[in-house]
């Protein structure tokens, strides 16, 4: 049997010679060179130099909170709350549509197929109808000359990396959230402890004042003053109740949980590693996320910035065509035939150069935007780990002094207490003991639950939270 075909091929070989040409001289414009961090800046070059430097696995940020927070009941409530958090869900899912997003852009590589089968009747004159049908193949294949996708595709990569950062972030700050919120309970419930173990003595010194009294040693005078500070604590108590139940109820919001009240260890503490008491070297903030993603965000500055020079250059792309039926242009053959169409086109942009020009001048202004923003985040986050570090060695030496005036204050109230019942001070003393010892005590609890504040915030400055 004869096999009737027809074939149309349109070339344009010295066209696409001529692009392969300017393809070739394309290296010296830089549309094809992928994203490295600038070490033209200063404080970026540093950052540059810290990248490629061998990382600390027992650096602070470098650790897992599980590390970090070794209390097994906080550990609970965080794992909790990130299985909980929608933020944390949400974040995650941005992930997974940045993966999409770069899946797509790969794709952008081969050639489209397009299906689309069709019929239509011819007529000549006073004749009928002839009926006719196409069974018709498209293909259309960018050959990426100049760069386009793939700039595109980097640009997508460097998404991607910036919202697995931001995923980080969010996972830091509710670890952080957690864990702050669980010592400030530690510091209420102890508060409260102390509070109520001093109504008891003080309700026992009022008795020994009302007892001295009664034989003589003291007036009414000290037996109401004794009094007045035994109100003064039990009207502190119901304050400190209430702080434990908005803690509570914070608590179970960041668990995602009905309010109810959570236990905790009143004698739960933070460690700071030794290695950081020293000072933070730079690579210890290329865990930031937030570094990191103001880099990505410079990144596809970048490749935005390439792709807008390369809207300056012609798009080849080449299509084909194949069909087989009795429809060809707008005569109907008998019997069906096969009709094939190659043709490559080289698209070159005349009348909007100034448009081009305008998007890559914002391009350019935005990547410097980008710079800017990128250098701004280092040194806000140098900034943040200095900040903490110098308030964790402050409260740390306030600790130290305030647990030593604790002591002795201690030591004053019993010296005052033995002397009262051989009538040698005066109920003042007793009274004025009192008090600068639960001043203490509330100060030192107010100081532990800053530096452990401090080191949770260090913690998430140096992008803790895996």
């Amino acid at each position: 049997m004869r096999n009737n075909s027809i074939i149309i091929l349109s070339s344009r070989s010295s066209v696409m010679t001529i692009a392969l040409v300017i393809a070739l001289t394309m290296g010296s414009c830089g549309l094809f060179k992928p994203y490295q961090t600038p070490t033209n800046v200063d404080i970026i070059d540093d950052y540059a130099t810290a990248l490629n430097a061998p990382q600390d696995s027992n650096a602070l940020g470098n650790l897992g909170w599980r590390e970090v927070f070794t209390d097994p009941l906080l550990q609970g409530y965080i794992e909790r709350a990130l299985a909980n958090n929608v933020d944390l869900q949400n974040a995650k899912l941005n992930v997974d549509i940045a993966e999409a997003q770069l899946q797509g852009a790969k794709l952008a590589y081969l050639p489209s197929l397009t299906f689309s089968p069709n019929g239509a009747g011819v007529k000549y004159g006073s004749s009928g109808f002839d009926w006719g049908w196409q069974l018709p193949l498209s293909v259309s294949w960018q050959i990426d000359v100049f760069g386009q996708l793939t700039n595109a595709k980097r640009s997508k990569q460097s998404a991607l990396l910036q919202s697995e950062a931001y995923r980080q972030a969010v996972q830091s700050q509710i670890i952080a959230a957690v864990a702050s919120c669980y010592y400030q309970l530690v510091s209420l419930h102890n508060q409260l402890a102390i509070y109520n173990e001093t109504s008891i003595l003080w309700g026992e010194s009022v008795q020994m004042m009302k007892d001295m009294k009664e034989a003589g040693r003291y007036t009414e005078v000290a037996v109401v003053q004794s009094q007045a500070n035994y109100y003064s604590v039990q009207a502190s108590i119901p304050d400190i109740k209430l702080g434990i139940n908005s803690a509570n109820n914070t608590m179970s919001l960041l668990l995602s949980e009905p309010p109810q009240a959570w236990a905790v260890n009143s004698a739960s503490q933070l460690s700071l590693p030794v290695s950081i008491q020293g000072g933070v070297p730079m690579s210890y903030l290329a865990t930031r996320p937030d570094v990191r993603s103001a880099e990505q965000t410079f990144a596809q500055a970048y490749y935005a910035t390439n792709i807008a020079r390369a809207n300056f250059y012609p798009k080849l792309t080449i299509t084909g065509t194949g069909a087989y039926g009795t429809l060809l242009g707008s005569s109907v053959v008998n019997p069906a035939q096969w009709l094939f169409n190659l043709a490559g086109s080289l698209a070159q942009p005349l009348f909007n150069r100034g448009q081009n020009i305008a998007t890559l001048k914002a391009a350019k202004l935005q990547q410097q935007q980008a710079l800017n923003s990128f250098q701004y985040a280092i040194l806000n986050a140098s900034a943040e780990v200095n900040d903490n570090l110098a308030y964790i060695k402050a409260y740390q030496e306030k600790q130290e002094a305030v647990t030593l005036q604790e002591q002795n204050l201690a030591h004053a109230v019993e010296y005052n207490h033995d002397l009262m019942n051989l009538s040698t001070t005066t109920y003042l003393e007793v009274i004025t003991a009192q008090q600068s010892l639960l001043a203490a005590q509330i100060q030192l609890e107010t100081i532990k639950l800053n530096r452990n504040l401090n080191i949770i915030n260090l913690y998430q400055s140096l992008g803790g939270g895996r």
